[in-house]
């Protein structure tokens, strides 16, 4: 995948997509008392293009907020709004894509049986569900697997076919429920690369995860739960700035110019407050890179691949045409003329040739004017004129009962 996760630019244009005002939810026993308050009295907005997290310990509310947002739940109370519908609204959910914390599947369909089931759900034609089936299973890196049943996947590799058909339907706003779970740090970079190409085309992306460190790669936005409430809301920049410490990063100095450095500091701030180390890459960066080389020197592996870039139709671009469009383009496409070489003088022959070939057509028969005119294009000697036009007269007699001219 190309895109960058260290993009910051702002994507969002300011649309709201997803509007909650005042949502509660509460469980009830059979005896309809309450039992749980899942939910209490949330308000937020996502915007389209942005991505925004849900974040919270277990049990804080949501997952309990994600169904609500996919009508799989009803409110106690509050209002919600899914691109200016209630998410019944049947229509609406076609525009939704959604990946659930557990990927229910059919395990005895293989990979692309599974994709071709899901794009039948939403009525594509048999074309684009066969073209963006072959995409997402390049993009997913399941396209050496696409004969296997999903029964046989491992958790990374379901999680990876539940990913595309999510996407099968190109959807405008993207719901992730833990879409990291079980799969291995290159598939966990692949989907945060693929979150923020979604977001870069207007797509808006929901994430909900547990791994603090995705998120930061990705949202825009947080929203942290606690006890169904939302305890802290805003952009990362916001949450995470801290305004009473600087951070000055330079290459390896001189001694002479540290100790120069620390002085000029040390007059304004005591020794327990500087700190000194060599800056470090994480431990993702690290292992891509190893996984990277190990790739170049070609190890072979059975299990999941890394993915290739987003899929075309994804990212906006136009869908790869099929081989016969593109040789019928190439074959439409004007050519340009060749030089013609300088030919040799036509022998007779040849010339001759012509000549019959022209009496052949009944239709059209050849008046020897014409005849005489394409001779003298061709370079030979009047000698072989001569005997070419004395061969003709003869076969035009013939053809017109002993008359030279025709009647």
């Amino acid at each position: 995948m190309s895109m960058s996760i260290t993009d910051t630019t702002p994507r969002s244009d300011g649309e709201a997509v997803v509007s909650v005002r005042g949502l509660t939810k509460v469980f009830k026993d059979f005896w309809g008392r309450p039992k749980a308050r899942a939910v209490d009295n949330v308000d937020f907005e996502v915007r389209r293009g942005e991505v925004f997290g849900l974040l919270g310990p277990n049990g804080s509310g949501k997952s309990t907020t994600v169904k609500l947002l996919l009508g799989l739940l009803y409110p106690t109370k509050g209002h919600i709004e899914v691109f200016g519908h209630s998410p019944r609204h049947v229509a609406t959910k076609s525009r939704i894509g959604y990946l659930p914390e557990e990927s229910y599947l059919y395990r005895y369909l293989n990979s692309r049986e599974t994709l071709d089931f899901f794009g039948n759900l939403f009525r594509l034609s048999s074309k684009d569900r066969e073209d963006r089936t072959e995409q997402l299973l390049e993009m997913v890196g399941l396209s050496q697997t696409r004969m296997r049943a999903v029964g046989e996947f491992s958790k990374g590799m379901q999680r990876r076919i539940g990913l595309a058909q999510a996407l099968i339907n190109d959807p405008d706003l993207v719901i992730l429920d833990e879409p990291t779970a079980g799969l291995d740090p290159i598939g966990c970079r692949e989907v945060k690369d693929l979150i923020v190409a979604l977001a870069r085309r207007g797509k808006t992306v929901i994430l909900s995860s547990h791994l603090l460190s995705d998120v930061e790669d990705v949202c825009d936005r947080v929203v942290i739960y606690y006890g169904g409430k939302v305890q802290a809301m805003g952009t990362l920049k916001q949450l995470l700035a801290t305004p009473d410490s600087i951070r000055i990063t330079t290459p390896a100095l001189p001694r002479e110019t540290m100790e120069r450095v620390l002085a000029l500091i040390r007059k304004d701030v005591t020794d327990d407050k500087v700190c000194i180390d060599t800056p470090t890459q994480n431990l993702e960066r690290y292992f891509l890179d190893v996984v990277q080389n190990a790739r170049k020197a070609a190890a072979e592996t059975s299990g999941a691949m890394s993915g290739a870039r987003v899929a075309a139709y994804l990212r906006g671009e136009a869908e790869a045409k099929p081989a016969s469009e593109r040789i019928l383009d190439r074959l439409a496409a004007p050519q340009a003329a060749a030089p013609t070489p300088a030919s040799a003088p036509a022998p007779v022959d040849t010339l001759s040739q012509l000549k019959l070939e022209a009496l052949t057509k009944p239709a059209e028969p050849v008046a020897p004017a014409a005849v005489a005119a394409t001779a003298a294009a061709s370079p030979v000697s009047q000698a072989e004129l001569r005997k070419a036009d004395e061969k003709l007269a003869s076969l035009l007699k013939k053809q017109n009962g002993g008359h030279l001219n025709a009647p």
